[in-house]
């Protein structure tokens, strides 16, 4: 998750009065330190002015009665994700259904992409056709196909119709990506699909938040994970409810246990983290299990590498990261060879895996002699005017030694009694 759009979300503040701000309970100064989560989050509390009217408009029937509508992004079917009904996401869809595309967003021709999904979010879809050009042929596809990146196109239409219209994305448009998306590759996507009946990608799981949303969270004990802190970290109160699922491939299907404890990093300050970057080594979080999994389905280890070896051993080993990225869907895809690039004091790593949204938490393993052990866990993406995004992950050096006595439940929070003030109204659904 970048942490570069500080300018869009004051912008939004303005347009939302002073008033509205009030409702919403900001607090004084909040623009200068909302990062993108919080500028997500924004963007589904407050509407922004309709654009004047543009020809079209007006012969696109629908209404916004879906309760995605007005997030920026088109959600009807056949021309958006598909998360709402026909018709109901008509101020963010009527521009794509009229054909036509603009730089009526305030935010248009600034250099930067600003549309939903392969951009900031800042703009209504197809009103930043300048700066989201090399982008606009990834809008609405990926690769949750089953046999996707299988070098093989099998959309409907121009492959065989094996897989559904644009879910076949890499394999039908070529896996060459632009610099500038939001997304965390590095000019070229060379993910892999991994198969979750064969360990350790079956211990590699998922877990679905009763608040909502999903992160990635790995097996490294009989009942005991590691993910990041800040999936179970929201809105500065913490609750870690939820089951994981994990081993969707295994011959007697997949297998699942209800988060019952957490450990947190006792420096993790949200709002700290998501303001800047001097928190990203405390983003991990150890949770237990009510069912010891690990016992039929094995688990992997852990290392402190950095720590134990140093930073030139660390870079010169192979790392293979996976995670249920947004894009697979509830395929698991990883990467095979990567390497980490930059060791930083502040017990964090730069590698080059190519990752996405939904791997946070995700695991960065080595194998040697078929032990595999887990070395960090993926976190976000720092902003880098000189280049390329910089994609960092938390080391686990921090939590290893903290691993054993979690285990035997002599530290933790001791059950699930979620923390802090709560967020105002209900979670906000997760697209499906």
């Amino acid at each position: 998750m970048i942490k570069s759009v500080l300018a869009a979300a004051a912008g939004l503040m303005m347009l939302a009065g002073a008033a509205h701000a009030q409702e919403l309970d900001w607090p004084q100064g909040a623009a200068d330190a909302f990062s993108s989560r919080d500028y997500q989050r924004l963007l589904h509390q407050v509407t922004k002015p309709g654009a004047n009217p543009v020809a079209g408009a007006s012969a696109v029937a629908g209404d916004d009665s879906c309760r995605y509508a007005n997030d920026n992004e088109c959600d009807e079917p056949g021309l958006g994700t598909g998360a709402c009904t026909a018709g109901t996401d008509r101020s963010d869809c009527w521009r794509l259904m009229a054909g036509v595309e603009d730089d009526s967003c305030q935010w248009a021709n600034d250099g930067e992409c600003d549309e939903p999904g392969f951009g900031t979010g800042a703009c209504v879809q197809a009103t930043d056709r300048t700066d989201c050009g090399p982008l606009i042929e990834l809008r609405f596809r990926n690769d949750q196909c089953d046999t996707a990146f299988n070098g093989i196109c099998e959309e409907p239409g121009v492959g065989n119709g094996a897989c559904e219209e644009r879910s076949d994305r890499a394999d039908c448009i070529g896996r060459e990506r632009p610099m500038s998306i939001q997304d965390h590759y590095f000019g070229n996507d060379d993910r892999v699909l991994m198969d979750t009946g064969v360990f350790p990608w079956s211990v590699v799981g998922y877990i679905e938040f009763d608040a909502g949303g999903t992160c990635t969270a790995t097996l490294i004990g009989e009942d005991v994970l590691i993910t990041a802190a800040h999936c179970i970290s929201e809105g500065g109160r913490i609750d870690a409810s939820g089951v994981f699922r994990t081993g969707e491939n295994l011959p007697d299907g997949p297998h699942s246990a209800r988060v019952v404890d957490y450990l947190m990093d006792d420096d993790w300050d949200e709002a700290a983290f998501s303001a800047g970057d001097t928190l990203d080594g405390t983003d991990w979080a150890l949770l237990r299990l009510d069912q010891p999994l690990g016992v039929e389905l094995g688990h992997v280890g852990y290392e402190a590498l950095i720590d134990d070896q140093g930073s030139r051993a660390a870079m010169r080993a192979p790392i293979r990261q996976a995670g249920y990225s947004w894009d697979t869907g509830t395929n698991l895809s990883g990467n095979l060879d990567c390497r980490i690039i930059e060791v930083f004091d502040d017990n964090t790593m730069a590698h080059n895996c190519d990752t996405t949204r939904g791997d946070s938490g995700s695991p960065f393993m080595t194998e040697r002699n078929g032990e595999w052990r887990i070395v960090a866990t993926d976190s976000n993406f720092r902003s880098n005017p000189d280049g390329p995004f910089i994609y960092i992950a938390a080391r686990s050096d921090r939590w290893t030694p903290m691993v054993e006595d979690f285990a035997a439940g002599r530290i933790g929070n001791g059950g699930l009694r979620p923390q802090g003030p709560g967020k105002p109204g209900k979670p906000e659904p997760v697209k499906k």
